[in-house]
């Protein structure tokens, strides 16, 4: 038994750095990725490849860990980074871009992702646990942004 959450997100903002310097941070996932929350491990599995195993969310028995792998390609001319997802790795299918340019004061940037997750539990579930999923990965990008934000602003 196994239940399927979709789970689509949009975020659009401007930083005041410079295209490089976003540009360079985001295309480097172990980088961009140290300011993601609740990150368990990045693991590199070649080919610009990586498996993101994120921390436990419940409690005990009742604990979910989500872990999926994307390959990532950056084209700086286009300004953009685009994650497809790797079938076969973990729990979720993964994918997104990220599309930057520069703008007089400074960098704007949209990102795009859409995650799919199989959790182990009853369909019966589904209806309950949609919305707490949803929220919570809400809630990590809501806290990437404000990261890379931050960093950007540095």
């Amino acid at each position: 038994m196994a239940i399927t959450i979709t789970i689509e997100i949009n975020r659009d903002f401007t930083v005041p750095a410079s295209f490089d310097k976003v540009f360079d941070l985001l295309s480097d996932v172990p980088a961009s990725g140290s300011h993601f929350p609740k990150v368990d491990q990045l693991v590199e599995i070649g080919d610009n490849t990586y498996r993101w195993e994120m921390e436990k969310v419940g409690v005990d028995k009742h604990a979910l860990k989500s872990v999926y792998a994307c390959q990532y390609v950056s084209d700086k001319s286009a300004g953009s980074i685009v994650w497809t997802p790797v079938k076969g790795e973990g729990n979720g299918l993964v994918s997104g871009n990220w599309k930057i340019k520069p703008v007089d004061d400074g960098t704007h940037i949209v990102f795009t992702t859409e995650a799919k997750m199989t959790l182990p539990l009853p369909s019966l579930l589904k209806l309950a646990i949609s919305p707490v999923v949803k929220h919570e990965f809400n809630a990590l990008i809501d806290a990437y942004m404000k990261n890379l934000k931050a960093e950007f602003a540095s």
